[in-house]
């Protein structure tokens, strides 16, 4: 399986504690923040990267060189922001499978990638969106499945006692993301710019997983980390 890890963010809302690294390589208990993710893709059968880089982007080749000399992988280095869409219209040009693995470096959600997969190929999804349930919270956006988790539609952030939100893991047909590039600009957002646009017209489907999930982003929840890999 290949996966794409979208590490190029400025990571300007982590800023405030984090000001000398990518936010990739946030220390969480100790290790670089990449670490527990790519170990985590590599059991769950990853065997090759693209990485997506810009902001310090030569730390993150050096760890790579130095922690994991022999991964496969390659890289795109944005010379300026492209956001997200335009970042994985680079990097997915580098890939060689039908079905692509996304990631976003700032994220770790344990997902049983096979079953994700499995189920992906099963419905026909042209996308596939891991899903988390959340409790009380106003900082994602929401997500709305159909009786057969078929995604009907995102909402903006807003409290919700209750919902379901994007885990930051995808599995994407390259074929249906390549044929709409000649009608985007090179800047754009995957999410807002191709898939709710698309959503009508594409089989977008809903993972759905109650494993541990966490998105270092912000100061609070980089904090909880730190106590969560600890143990």
């Amino acid at each position: 399986m290949e996966a794409i890890i979208l590490a190029g963010g400025l990571g300007t809302r982590l800023r405030s504690v984090v000001n000398d690294k990518p936010k990739a390589l946030s220390l969480v208990s100790g290790e670089p923040f990449l670490k527990y993710v790519l170990d985590y893709l590599q059991r769950e059968g990853v065997t090759d990267f693209i990485f997506s880089l810009g902001y310090l982007s030569e730390q993150v080749l050096n760890f790579l060189a130095t922690d994991y000399p022999g991964l496969k992988y390659k890289y795109y280095i944005e010379e300026s922001p492209l956001g997200t869409g335009g970042a994985l219209a680079k990097a997915i040009s580098l890939t060689n499978t039908e079905n692509v693995l996304i990631v976003n470096a700032d994220t770790f959600f344990e997902v049983n990638l096979a079953k994700m997969v499995e189920e992906h190929i099963a419905v026909s999804a042209d996308c596939s969106i891991s899903l988390k349930e959340m409790y009380r919270f106003d900082r994602y956006g929401s997500v709305e499945l159909d009786e057969n988790n078929r995604i009907v539609s995102f909402k903006e952030k807003s409290f919700k006692e209750r919902g379901l939100i994007n885990g930051g893991y995808l599995l994407l047909k390259k074929e249906v993301f390549i044929k709409e590039l000649k009608t985007l600009p090179e800047v754009f957002s995957f999410e807002k710019d191709f898939l709710e646009i698309q959503l009508t017209k594409l089989i977008v489907h809903g993972f759905v997983s109650n494993s541990y999930f966490i998105d270092i982003g912000i100061p609070e929840d980089y904090e909880k980390a730190q106590t969560d890999f600890k143990k």
